[in-house]
């Protein structure tokens, strides 16, 4: 199955669970996309003591998972793409959602 993950918090626990979750399906066999949005742009960022976001981050990456940010969002807070996090448009979110046979979102 297609999954498609729409992230837009900078909450560490709601964003460390998506990451999770998403590790989960790839493990799974399921393929899985995340588009971030909005403030979810900024969990590249997420600094916190009990839920390690970069590093759930990292491990969706490493086992196939693709991270897509939105770059509007990234623009409005003076920021670029990164590795992790490569700038990414609109119609990307809408071909996300096209082509997954699922799409959830967190925020």
């Amino acid at each position: 199955m297609k999954l498609g993950l729409v992230i837009s918090t900078n909450e560490p626990e709601l964003a460390w669970n998506a990451f999770r979750y998403g590790v989960k399906a790839i493990e799974n066999k399921h393929s899985v996309k995340v588009f971030l949005l909005g403030k979810g742009v900024e969990c590249e960022e997420i600094n916190d003591d009990r839920f390690d976001v970069k590093h759930m981050m990292n491990e969706f990456v490493d086992k196939g998972g693709v991270v897509l940010t939105c770059g509007t969002c990234l623009k409005i807070r003076k920021r670029g793409g990164t590795q992790l996090c490569p700038i990414s448009t609109m119609q990307d979110m809408v071909d996300l959602t096209v082509e997954s046979d699922r799409v959830l979102t967190f925020g």
